[in-house]
Protein backbone atom coordinates (compact mmCIF):
# COMPACT_ATOMS: atom_id res chain seq x y z
CA UNK A 1 0.00 0.00 0.00
CA UNK A 2 0.84 3.42 -0.67
CA UNK A 3 -0.48 6.93 0.05
CA UNK A 4 -0.35 9.86 -1.85
CA UNK A 5 -2.19 13.25 -2.57
CA UNK A 6 -3.68 14.75 -5.18
CA UNK A 7 -5.41 18.35 -5.39
CA UNK A 8 -8.94 18.08 -7.10
CA UNK A 9 -8.83 21.14 -9.53
CA UNK A 10 -12.10 23.07 -9.66
CA UNK A 11 -13.81 21.27 -6.61
CA UNK A 12 -16.72 23.61 -6.15
CA UNK A 13 -19.28 21.84 -3.55
CA UNK A 14 -18.64 20.27 0.04
CA UNK A 15 -21.26 17.70 -0.21
CA UNK A 16 -19.91 16.90 -3.62
CA UNK A 17 -16.69 15.97 -1.98
CA UNK A 18 -18.57 13.84 0.41
CA UNK A 19 -20.18 11.78 -2.38
CA UNK A 20 -16.89 11.31 -4.03
CA UNK A 21 -15.21 10.45 -0.83
CA UNK A 22 -17.58 7.26 -0.25
CA UNK A 23 -18.02 6.21 -3.93
CA UNK A 24 -14.05 6.11 -4.32
CA UNK A 25 -13.48 4.15 -1.23
CA UNK A 26 -15.77 1.49 -2.97
CA UNK A 27 -12.88 0.86 -5.47
CA UNK A 28 -10.75 -2.46 -5.16
CA UNK A 29 -7.30 -1.76 -4.30
CA UNK A 30 -8.46 1.61 -2.23
CA UNK A 31 -8.26 1.15 1.53
CA UNK A 32 -8.52 4.95 2.83
CA UNK A 33 -9.51 8.23 1.13
CA UNK A 34 -10.13 11.28 2.46
CA UNK A 35 -11.51 14.96 0.67
CA UNK A 36 -10.83 18.09 2.16
CA UNK A 37 -13.27 20.13 0.49
CA UNK A 38 -10.99 23.74 2.22
CA UNK A 39 -8.08 22.57 0.53
CA UNK A 40 -9.03 20.60 -2.67
CA UNK A 41 -6.92 17.55 -1.76
CA UNK A 42 -7.82 14.32 -2.35
CA UNK A 43 -5.45 11.87 0.32
CA UNK A 44 -5.49 8.35 -1.30
CA UNK A 45 -4.10 5.28 -0.11
CA UNK A 46 -3.90 2.19 -2.35
CA UNK A 47 -2.54 -0.87 -3.72
CA UNK A 48 0.68 0.93 -5.95
CA UNK A 49 0.11 -1.90 -8.24
CA UNK A 50 -2.72 -0.86 -9.26
CA UNK A 51 -2.14 2.72 -9.40
CA UNK A 52 -3.21 3.69 -12.68
CA UNK A 53 -6.74 1.82 -13.13
CA UNK A 54 -7.69 3.50 -9.63
CA UNK A 55 -6.62 6.77 -10.77
CA UNK A 56 -9.20 6.37 -13.81
CA UNK A 57 -11.63 5.40 -11.73
CA UNK A 58 -11.29 8.12 -9.13
CA UNK A 59 -11.75 10.65 -12.23
CA UNK A 60 -14.36 8.93 -13.60
CA UNK A 61 -16.25 9.32 -10.53
CA UNK A 62 -15.15 12.84 -9.64
CA UNK A 63 -16.20 13.48 -13.32
CA UNK A 64 -19.68 11.93 -12.88
CA UNK A 65 -20.24 14.15 -9.88
CA UNK A 66 -18.45 17.50 -10.84
CA UNK A 67 -18.20 17.54 -14.38
CA UNK A 68 -15.22 20.01 -14.29
CA UNK A 69 -13.05 18.89 -11.57
CA UNK A 70 -10.05 17.16 -12.59
CA UNK A 71 -7.38 14.95 -10.32
CA UNK A 72 -3.96 17.05 -10.77
CA UNK A 73 -0.90 14.48 -11.21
Amino acid sequence: MIKKRYILKNLGCANCAAKMEDKISKIDGVSEVSINFFTTKMSIEFDETKESQILKKAQAIITKIEPYTKIEI
